[in-house]
């Protein structure tokens, strides 16, 4: 048997093994690759404000906050985030589930009307992650879906030796091409499989590639290992994370920590290019601790590069920055990987190939079970053999 047989079968054993978990993860991807686009747009309703009227004062981050207190009194409130956006509402973080957003001119409050669209995306996160299992159970899904997706790397590197055209001929090389009527159902799932499969493979790669340091441990030490980093210890935070760890200078005890809005606009000045932010002040109730405010930047590289700034609350003065010049050689591969497999680390471009790519791979599913049945139903009911 030559090479290219063995590949062949192989190829068609493991799609025919893990070709559901691969559906299951290529249609949720689809549906996940603008997850957080989606979601702001159905939350617009309390997302975005109306144009106040002319010459209408904004109100303090404080008053927005007594007014939040005020009207949710068990609330437990932990940041806020601001968009640079005229209309943007301030949102005010309860835990990690509950957002208040407040009219930074009128003081209203809103909570987020319909929850359908979160809850249908995070729906589909369950089921690409883990299969929709929870509990016990979760690991259980993490392993197949983990399966699934080494499955699919292989496909996709065999897929693209197989469906690579043999011979340069005009005739040929359109049928793997591009896509073309065909006489019979088989014909055109022959044709489907090879054109999107062919231009499908190489985004598909990489997006299984980067699944693996999500899905496999051994898969994030390999990143330390290739890159001669040495790896942290197990109980440190992920090595993605930017957490600042800054201790605070003396000052006198009657000293008073400095409005959030001085802080916040000493790190949008340090950011002039900032879009959005998150900002965590001291616990006034506790020991005295730092600020810090995340930023996203317009001219970030990549596009997902958090900036974390940690700020005297007394004085203003920045006391640590983390960001990804501040990362190792490991940890700045861990984050292109993480958001190349959902194509947020090229932008809205990355997103809808990394979309349409996973939509891709539904259709090489169907089509290759489609062929898959074709061959087992000429294997049962061979063509009469004609006598001359």
């Amino acid at each position: 048997m030559t090479f290219r047989k063995t590949l062949f079968w192989l190829h068609l054993l493991a799609g025919l093994i893990a070709g559901l978990s691969i559906s299951i993860m290529c249609f949720t991807g689809t549906a996940l690759a603008f997850e957080k686009e989606l979601v702001a747009f159905a939350e617009r309703d309390a997302r975005r404000t109306a144009p106040p009227v002319a010459e209408t004062p904004r109100l303090s981050l404080a008053e927005l906050q007594a007014r939040v207190s005020t009207a949710h009194p068990n609330a437990k409130l932990s940041g806020l985030a601001l968009e640079n956006h005229p209309l943007a509402a301030v949102a005010f973080t309860a835990g990690r589930n509950e957002t208040f957003y407040a009219h930074p001119f009128t003081g209203e409050i809103r909570q987020v009307a319909a929850t359908r669209t979160r809850d249908f995306l995070q729906l589909m996160e369950d089921w690409h992650r883990q299969l929709a299992l929870g509990g016990p159970n979760r690991p259980i899904g993490k392993a197949i879906n983990g399966a699934g997706n080494l499955a699919f790397f292989f496909l996709a590197v065999s897929g693209l030796y197989l469906w690579w055209p043999r011979k340069w001929r005009t005739k040929g090389l359109k049928r793997s091409l591009w896509f073309v009527p065909a006489a019979n159902a088989k014909a055109r799932d022959w044709n489907w499989h090879n054109v999107i499969g062919l231009w499908s493979a190489p985004v598909l790669i990489v997006l299984t590639l980067t699944a693996l340091p999500i899905s496999y441990r051994w898969a994030g030490n390999l990143i330390f290992t290739l890159t001669g980093t040495p790896p942290p210890p197990p109980t440190s935070a992920p090595v993605e994370s930017t957490a600042p760890n800054a201790s605070l200078p003396p000052h006198a005890a009657q000293a008073q920590t400095l409005p959030a809005e001085i802080l916040i606009a000493r790190a949008q000045k340090e950011r002039p290019t900032w879009t959005s932010l998150t900002y965590r002040g001291a616990n006034p109730a506790a020991a005295p601790t730092s600020a810090t405010v995340a930023l996203r930047t317009a001219d970030a590289w990549p596009r997902t590069a958090l900036t974390t700034l940690t700020l005297d609350p007394f004085t203003g003065e920045i006391l640590k920055t983390n960001g990804y010049a501040n990362l190792n050689a490991a940890q700045r591969v861990r984050s292109w990987t993480r958001f190349l497999h959902t194509g947020e680390a090229l932008g809205a471009l990355g997103q809808f190939v990394a979309a349409l790519a996973s939509l891709g791979g539904c259709v090489l599913v169907y089509t290759g079970f489609a062929l898959a049945w074709h061959r087992w139903r000429r294997w049962r009911n061979p063509p009469p053999i004609s006598v001359s």
